[in-house]
């Protein structure tokens, strides 16, 4: 039995047990070539499942079964499988794919009418089979969708996805083990398999396709490490790939020339980089790999060793290193006409110029690795493409515009095969909310990533969405648990790490938490807060070092970094991002805060920002109990008044900051009712209440994410001590213990 490229087929149909129970004119229960086969290879499970299905189905009594498993796992060829059973009974087949499934309303139901893979139309009632694959693609109404459609009577649904969807009876679809998958591979010899078994994980189409790949190999190539270098990744950015770490290992072992040896270090290292634990491993290998290199003298093995390293060691300081060393990499591949190396030299000029801030050079290098991709039909660059286009259409405050390019990178993304496209999605998706002012709803996907992916900083990003949706005391909690590791860490996200924990601590933090973040962003100012790759931007360095020398007192240092931030946004044609610097400035600056708040409310009012806008237009009789340097600054309505710090502020913030709670009695038998602590918002990023308030009336306004209500200032106008933030003050100072340490 030899592999064709796809499922191989037995040359005559047979059941699942593997006898033949249909002749040549096709008649009786038969699984086809399908059935035949993977009843060989660790598929009897699912074909019996189906086979229970349909029978349900021809008895009237019909039913569902969900189908999961990874890309290459075999979910689509057993909807094939099952779409031969059911032919073979005379039971009616209808497909429909994720985009059907996402256009259905719960009016729909099982009464929709499809249409048979020949285009024959299908009528509603009676007996048939559904088959839709990729369910998960159809959002997440997917399963209510599919639900709904369970309850046709006599029909049955055969559903397949990526990720299990909670409608029981589902089969999860494993990988084959290595003694099955040389079954799936008969004419491959032992050490192939293993090669094959490693690079694949065991997922047969993924198997094949490697397989059919060492057909036409050289006898004198060693097959392992052939895959360990041509096989693609699995894993999205800084996920692991086990398995084809396995094999890299394995082949760094086995005796080979210079470059190719060089080639296999390089990859190791930089499939490492998602490996937190790993910085001086991955550090060895780019040495050895850098001695490799040099020792072949091969301009193609240089390039990518260099490509590797600036994956793998990811200096956040080294931008300029950066700009360099991607001009070597096109200038060795290019000697060696190495297309795939070029382009990536040509991507690495963008991200360095990204950094530094040169936003329209970086773009012009992104149309240079746009065009090269082109020229060589690279399906993965032109989403790349797409995903910085929109990125940078959200800096910049198109947001319609970006919202669209998001959608096609989800589209050529999944089509392209891109590992990381779902997240990739996400974050482009997210970077528009959050810059339109909907940080809350971000909250928990940041948790879950950083759940997913420890030693990431991704906690980081949470805290900062929880600072800026109200959640002023949890965000300050993960400052202090986070910030002793972002200190001593580096890698892709670190620098975007360091400026989201800014932002809580210009909020929430103490002032020795602002004071080292500070000293640990001082060497980028001047620069862009770029994450990874460029797949996101979130301001300039020096908004964050503006905000947090705002917190420490240091006014006239915090003006001289909004200055430049300002500088460089109106230079780059960010908008949003000037729109909350130009708040920031005005909240450092009083004397000029009439004209940077008019400007920031004119560019907030035409791109629709929303969150800033709520904070531009407070209500009149709002409260705010913000630090200011050592102290804190009481604000009511126009008046303000300055307050030492001491336990009994710090004590009435602690009871402010306990959402939808009631401090209780306040001095005098009454009730505490200032809202709670705020703080500045960074750029692309809302502004909001720093503390819930306590009461009914603030819980059900939190739920429905408008800002927090405060206490109401009366009808006092007058300023200053005999206004009404005058005498909270000359109260406070009657009532207050002695300060505290």
């Amino acid at each position: 039995m030899k592999s064709t490229g796809t499922y191989p087929f037995l040359p005559f149909p047979s059941t699942i047990d593997g006898s033949v129970a249909c002749g040549a004119d096709g008649g009786g229960s038969c699984g086809g070539r399908y059935a035949a086969l993977v009843s060989l290879i660790a598929r009897r499970r699912e074909l019996a499942a189906v086979e229970r299905l349909l029978d349900r189905v021809a008895a009237g009594s019909g039913g569902h079964l969900v189908v999961t498993g990874p890309a290459g796992a075999g979910k689509t060829a057993l909807l094939d499988a099952a779409a031969e059973l059911a032919r073979a009974r005379a039971i009616p087949v209808s497909r429909m794919d994720a985009d059907d499934l996402s256009r259905l309303t719960a009016q729909d139901g099982p009464s929709v009418s499809r249409t048979d893979p020949d285009g024959r139309s299908i009528a509603p009632e009676g007996p048939r089979l559904m088959l839709i694959d990729d369910v998960d693609r159809a959002g997440p109404q997917a399963a209510e969708r599919l639900a709904g459609l369970t309850s046709a009577p006599g029909s049955g649904l055969l559903a397949a996805g990526s990720d299990p969807l909670g409608l029981t009876p589902e089969l999860s679809l494993r990988g084959l083990t290595e003694g099955e998958l040389a079954e799936l591979v008969p004419d491959l010899p032992a050490g192939a398999v293993h090669a094959v078994w490693l690079a694949s994980g065991g997922l047969p189409g993924a198997a094949l396709t490697l397989a059919d790949e060492l057909a036409g190999l050289d006898p004198a190539d060693d097959p392992l490490i052939h895959l360990a270098l041509s096989t693609p990744s699995r894993a999205a950015f800084l996920d692991l790939d086990a398995g084809l770490i396995r094999l890299l290992e394995t082949a760094a072992g086995r005796p080979s020339p210079p470059a190719t040896h060089a080639r296999v270090l390089a990859r190791l290292a930089r499939e490492l980089l998602g490996d937190p634990s790993a910085a001086g491993r991955r550090r060895k290998l780019i040495d050895d790999a850098s001695a490799a290199a040099r020792t072949a003298a091969d301009p193609g093995a240089v390039a990518e060793v260099l490509d590797a390293r600036l994956h793998a060691l990811w200096d956040p300081a080294a931008a300029q290193e950066r700009l360099t060393t991607a001009a070597q990499i096109v200038e060795q591949a290019r000697l060696t006409g190495d297309g795939e190396a070029e382009r990536r030299g040509l991507f690495w000029r963008f991200v360095a110029l990204a950094e530094l801030g040169e936003l329209a050079s970086a773009e012009a290098a992104l149309t240079a690795y746009s065009r090269a991709g082109e020229l060589a039909g690279d399906a993965e660059a032109a989403v790349m493409v797409l995903a910085r286009q929109s990125m940078l259409a959200t800096v910049r405050g198109r947001f319609d515009t970006a919202a669209v390019l998001a959608e096609e990178v989800a589209v050529r993304g999944r089509r392209a095969g891109l590992a990381d496209t779902e997240r990739l999605v996400g974050s482009l998706r997210s970077a528009i909310d959050v810059m339109r002012g909907d940080v809350a709803a971000h909250v928990e996907v940041w948790q879950d990533l950083a759940r997913r992916l420890p030693g990431h900083f991704f906690e980081a990003t949470a805290a900062r969405a929880l600072a800026e949706s109200g959640r002023g005391v949890e965000a300050g909690l993960e400052l202090e648990r986070l910030l002793p590791a972002v200190l001593a860490g580096s890698g892709p996200r670190w620098i975007g790490a360091v400026a989201d924990l800014a932002i809580v601590a210009s909020r929430a933090g103490e002032p020795a938490a602002a004071e080292a973040l500070y000293a640990a962003l001082l060497p980028y100012r001047g620069r862009l807060v770029v994450w990874g790759g460029a797949n996101t931007i979130a301001g300039p360095v020096d908004d964050y070092l503006g905000r947090l020398a705002a917190r420490l007192g240091r006014t006239g240092d915090a003006l001289s970094h909004l200055d430049r931030a300002v500088e460089t946004e109106e230079r780059i044609g960010a908008l949003p991002w000037l729109a909350h610097t130009l708040v920031a400035r005005a909240s450092a600056a009083r004397d000029r805060a009439g004209d940077d708040l008019a400007r920031a409310r004119s560019i907030a009012e035409r791109l629709g920002l929303a969150g800033l806008l709520a904070e531009l237009a407070p209500p009149a009789d709002e409260w705010r109990l913000t630090r200011d340097g050592d102290d804190w600054r009481l604000d009511a309505g126009p008046e303000a008044v300055r307050l030492r710090d001491g336990r009994g502020v710090r004590y009435l913030r602690t009871l402010l900051a306990a959402p939808g709670q009631d401090p209780g009695a306040g001095p005098r038998g009454g009730r505490a009712r200032v809202a709670g602590v705020r703080g500045g918002a960074g750029p692309g990023r809302r502004r909001a209440c720093g503390v819930p308030a306590a009461g009914a009336a603030a819980r059900r306004a939190a739920r429905r994410g408008r800002p927090c209500r405060r206490r109401r200032t009366g009808r006092h106008a007058a300023g200053g001590e005999n206004g009404a933030a005058g005498r909270a003050a000359a109260r406070h100072r009657a009532r207050r213990p002695a300060p505290g340490p």
